[in-house]
């Protein structure tokens, strides 16, 4: 039986966060049905790619690069598109599950591949960021996740062992990652 969590750390994108705005910046462009969702597929792959062979590139620059190529190389484009990400709703779930957090006396952070700069902007923008502690990003393990650093980086920030922090997503890949490093995990089906 997994110990009860002293920490909960939520995934990001697709877990706190829809991606419906990028979706909506990609149709008024014109570009094809499904490119969101090849992108950040891509995207992910690539991250877990360099992670695999010991390497590490930003999300931010990954996103970047892989999305002006699929819109025919165009920079501008893609640079548009991604400014998107400042605009990302909460989902319905996400007020009540941290405030029933907080209820209970559970801190909660963020731990995303994204950059927890823009995390914290979007939190504080859906009226959310009284309700996380801290936002952590793999910057500072150059690793993306599901590799175990990042999952143990935010244990030691958060100052509690592995099997204390609890991991939320909405990626099965996620969750099998945290649960390999020793977290206990949470898994929300509304993606896959």
């Amino acid at each position: 039986m997994p110990h009860r969590p002293h920490v909960v750390a939520f995934d990001v994108n697709e877990t706190l966060f829809s991606l419906d705005a990028i979706r909506a910046r990609l149709d008024e462009m014109g570009a094809p049905s499904g490119t969101l969702d090849a992108w950040f597929g891509q995207v992910l792959s690539r991250g877990f790619a360099l992670a695999a062979a010991g390497s590490f590139a930003p999300f931010r620059d990954l996103a970047h690069t892989t999305l002006a190529r699929m819109l025919g190389d165009d920079a501008a484009a893609a640079t548009s598109a991604l400014e998107a990400f400042e605009e990302l709703d909460a989902h319905a779930d996400v007020r009540p599950a941290l405030e029933r957090l907080a209820a209970a006396g559970i801190p909660a952070v963020t731990l995303t591949n994204g950059h927890a700069e823009t995390t914290r902007r979007l939190l504080e923008r859906a009226d959310l960021g009284h309700l996380v502690e801290r936002c952590f990003d793999v910057g500072a393990v150059e690793r993306w996740k599901p590799a175990a650093p990042p999952y143990e980086y935010c244990a030691r920030e958060c100052g509690v062992s592995t099997q204390e922090l609890a991991m939320v997503a909405v990626h099965s890949w996620d969750v099998h990652g945290a649960r390999r490093a020793g977290l206990v995990t949470g898994y929300a089906s509304r993606h896959e």
